[in-house]
């Protein structure tokens, strides 16, 4: 997998195979039927599990890299996990503790729904490459203007990350070792070159570009759009998500 793949995870798949238009459009409606559904409907959230369970084994995507890229919603576990200790209302014993109802279902809710959106976001990240994610909102009409400032952080991502790299060796080739306040300056003023250098290589780009008759349009990224099989593929997953979240307004599960 070279650099620019991201964080596209090489396999050969069903998931991988569709257009990445119809996988977008199938992570937004999966997301919005999950985000729909009420923090006590316990057993469409584990239909929910089941589903992007079996998306991700459809993906074939090793439960090691799964597991390691939900560490991305750390933070939002430590919130939850807080929230039953800080909410009000009425109280309820959990293993000796005395915790909110209304922040022990918050948590539940946050929880739920941010590892259900997460695994689908993961889904879509590692088995669709930064070029096709973008031919894929191109052909979805995203603004032009903003296809292209996200075509260029795609492309430039690495060249930064190499300066940040270049740096931080540079700094401890002369001693820096970090974690003491008085570095803070030598961090301050890494990030301030860090972003001028950064700055000045856009418009040595920019220039570039006009040499070569750029006139403010990007060549098109896409070259066809999803057939309908493609379509009625790719949306048969946010479909049954969708079929979930009405059922359960209608049950009392």
């Amino acid at each position: 997998m070279s650099a620019g793949d991201g964080l596209l995870v090489v396999a050969d798949s069903p998931v991988h195979r569709l257009p990445a238009q119809v996988k977008i459009v199938a992570l937004l409606v999966f997301v919005l039927a999950v985000v729909s559904t009420p923090a006590e409907r316990f057993v469409a959230f584990l239909l929910y599990a089941v589903l992007a369970i079996g998306v991700i084994r459809l993906a074939k995507l090793p439960g090691a890299t799964v597991v390691r890229r939900l560490a991305v919603e750390t933070p939002f576990i430590v919130f939850a996990l807080l929230l039953p200790f800080v909410a009000t209302g009425p109280k309820v014993d959990v293993l000796g503790l005395s915790l909110s109802e209304s922040g022990v279902l918050g948590a539940w809710n946050l929880l739920a729904k941010g590892t259900l959106g997460v695994l689908a976001a993961i889904v879509l990240s590692a088995s669709t490459s930064p070029r096709e994610l973008l031919a894929g909102l191109e052909r979805l009409r995203l603004p032009a203007t903003l296809v292209a400032i996200l075509s260029f952080m795609v492309r430039y991502l690495s060249v930064v990350s190499g300066d940040l790299q270049r740096m931080r060796i540079a700094r401890e080739s002369r001693a820096y070792a970090g974690g003491r306040a008085g570095h803070l300056k030598a961090v301050a003023a890494g990030a301030g070159a860090l972003f001028v250098r950064s700055y000045e290589r856009g418009e040595r780009v920019h220039l570039a570009m006009l040499a070569r008759g750029y006139t403010g349009t990007m060549p098109a990224l896409s070259q066809g759009g999803a057939t309908r099989a493609e379509w009625a593929k790719g949306l048969v997953l946010p479909a049954v998500a969708v079929l979930v979240a009405i059922t359960e307004r209608m049950l009392a599960w």
